[in-house]
């Protein structure tokens, strides 16, 4: 964890009190963390830590611009976040999280590293859904998409989504839904009674 040295936090020389932090993640950052969700960004991060005798209060505020990949078009997109985190650490005999809130440290070690937190706290506060604005998407992938996607046109979101993708021109599932599709006029004649007398 050496090339995280700079998220370590020594809490066994912390003097009683409010003592603040700020962190500026870039992109080392996100390529030394090696995590799933993001790989690029400009993140700023503003942490204090409030000691009252053996107990540490993490109170962390993240907001900045990360990179993700588009779910529709797989370019990269700029996704703004912004959060407020927090969490408690004690003192104890090993390492252990009793809960999301309340982590145990051992006391001779006396820090804590922080950099993986901080990254989780990034990645939960990625939408479930993150797609580039409306005329955005890559157009050669989006027109790709459009040719093989299926729209339910009882779901109101759905049939939004492929405004997106409008360029004004006629597509290959337009033409097929007018015209019907030959391969499937043999299957009109077939009378389903008499196969189950």
């Amino acid at each position: 964890m050496t090339k995280f040295s700079l998220y370590n936090i020594p809490l066994k020389n912390l003097s009683a009190g409010t003592h603040n932090y700020e962190y500026q993640l870039d992109r080392k950052y996100f390529e030394a963390i090696d995590g799933d969700e993001v790989k690029k960004g400009n993140v700023k991060v503003e942490l204090s830590v409030k000691r009252v005798s053996s107990t540490f209060d993490f109170k962390f505020h993240v907001h900045g611009i990360v990179q993700i990949p588009c779910d529709r078009c797989l370019d990269e997109m700029d996704q703004e976040i912004e959060s407020d985190n927090h969490f408690i650490v004690k003192f104890g005999k090993e390492y252990s999280e009793e809960s999301d809130e309340i982590i145990i440290i051992p006391e001779e070690e006396g820090e804590i590293n922080i950099a993986w937190f901080l990254y989780e706290f990034i990645a939960l506060d990625i939408p479930m859904k993150h797609i580039h604005e409306p005329g955005k998407c890559n157009r050669i992938m989006s027109k790709k998409l459009q040719k093989h996607r299926a729209v339910d046109s009882n779901d109101p979101d759905d049939v939004e989504d492929t405004e997106d993708f409008d360029d004004g021109k006629s597509t290959d599932i337009e033409d097929t839904a007018e015209t019907g599709d030959p391969r499937w006029d043999v299957l009109k004649d077939i009378n389903f009674d008499e196969n189950y007398n």
